[in-house]
């Protein structure tokens, strides 16, 4: 494989015009997308418009002159294509594990006489602590799944009440098949409630066809909506009418507006909001998704596909000889739109290629995961990366002391 390949492919690339929606620095190999997106062009000057003419000129006007009220179903429309899911079911406000905490409550409360929630030991951590916290809240029992040693319906019965998982590991990237496990929870009389962090905007989900219950997932990945962006929440059509969730803020409220003492929780998804919304962050998220303007989720999954193919080709010509292999599935259907190196090193390993301007991360105890954001990363990207990569090794520049000191952050 030569870097003219990689070039040819990107010559053909159907969404390769997608890149100049970003303001990606110059020189830079972005392959982190998975942890933090990068700036989308008009994200900025609506910022400036937002704090300079709507927050300083019209002041609280503008919850009803520019919108701000509305762009939680606004921002929740938009995601709406992106996820597969039916109008008016998703909404947008506080940050993932709050999202996931009053989803998982409000599923425990859809069985109530049930009380075990079904989660796997290898959940980004948020995940397994707000499901900790729930359980011993509600007064529940966890029961942990292992996916790779045993089948879901070994770890089913009449006494769960919900089951929460990542669509895709945070870091191995193995994708779960979202129709398949959903209607296995289903059949034992459980709800489901998905974690879509890994997933949303680079790989094909369909909320509506899984026929799930509930969802959850962040903004500032794949999305691109910024550090800290909020998160989305998704409730399934049968459940908008019923759902529970325990923070009953006023923007949850039938009529905020009215001041009642008493809570009457909002038709449709809107009572999944809870205090005032952050109107910056949301207004970011809103710009940021227009980058998927015009783009089908089918197209994006191709080209994820492919890259990490792409990836795979070159990790196994350039990297075996210094005892690294891809940690990816190679079932496409059971593959995210990340990759990993497992090496002794890996924090170093990191480091160097930062150091090169090649940026992915590192997670515990012995991983370097790249992620490949189809909207943005180019073929060529894929080919320098592992270029860089193979330099590093057998430079043994993952092994320099500026390189292995650790950052709080990793």
């Amino acid at each position: 494989m030569e870097r003219t390949d990689a070039e040819a492919l990107d010559r053909d690339d159907p969404l390769a015009r997608l890149r100049d929606r970003f303001d990606l620095p110059d020189g830079l190999i972005y392959l982190d997308g998975n942890s933090l997106g990068p700036l989308p062009r008009g994200v900025a000057e609506r910022v400036g418009r937002l704090v300079g003419a709507e927050w300083r000129d019209d002041l609280i006007t503008s919850w009803n002159a520019h919108g701000w009220y509305d762009l939680p179903a606004t921002v929740g429309a938009k995601l709406e294509r992106l996820l597969g899911a039916e109008p008016g079911t998703v909404t947008v406000g506080d940050s993932t594990s709050v999202q996931l905490f009053k989803l998982l409550v409000a599923g425990a409360r859809l069985r109530p006489d049930r009380r075990v929630v079904v989660t796997e030991p290898g959940n980004f951590p948020t995940d397994s602590y707000v499901i900790d916290g729930v359980a011993r809240l509600l007064g529940l029992s966890v029961r942990w799944w292992s996916a790779s040693s045993e089948p879901l319906s070994d770890v089913l019965d009449d006494d769960v009440a919900v089951v929460s998982l990542c669509h895709v590991d945070y870091r191995l990237g193995r994708m779960h098949d979202g129709a398949a496990v959903t209607r296995a929870v289903h059949d034992a009389g459980a709800v489901v409630l998905w974690d879509l962090c890994h997933s949303a905007g680079a790989v094909a989900v369909d909320l509506a066809g899984w026929a799930a219950d509930l969802a959850v997932g962040c903004g500032y990945k794949y999305l691109n909506g910024g550090p800290g962006a909020p998160a989305f929440g998704y409730v399934a059509p049968r459940w908008l009418g019923v759902v529970e969730q325990p923070i009953t803020g006023w923007f949850g409220h039938a009529t905020p507006f009215a001041l009642e003492r008493d809570y009457r929780p909002a038709d449709g998804v809107r009572r999944l909001l809870s205090g005032t919304t952050p109107v910056i962050g949301t207004a970011v998220l809103d710009t940021a998704l227009d980058a998927f303007d015009g783009v089908a989720m089918a197209d994006v999954r191709r080209k994820s596909l492919a890259l990490t193919d792409l990836f795979l080709t070159l990790a196994a010509e350039r990297l075996a000889s210094f005892g690294v292999e891809a940690e990816v599935p190679r079932d496409h259907a059971a593959r995210g739109s990340q990759l990993c190196l497992r090496l002794p090193e890996a924090y170093g390993f990191v480091q160097a290629l930062v150091a090169r301007r090649v940026v992915g991360d590192f997670r515990e105890p012995d991983l370097a995961r790249f992620g490949v954001a189809p909207l943005y990363t180019r073929f060529a990207d894929v080919y320098d990366a592992v270029e860089h990569m193979a330099a590093v090794l057998a430079a043994g520049e993952h092994r320099r002391p500026e390189n292995v000191a650790r950052a709080a952050v990793t």
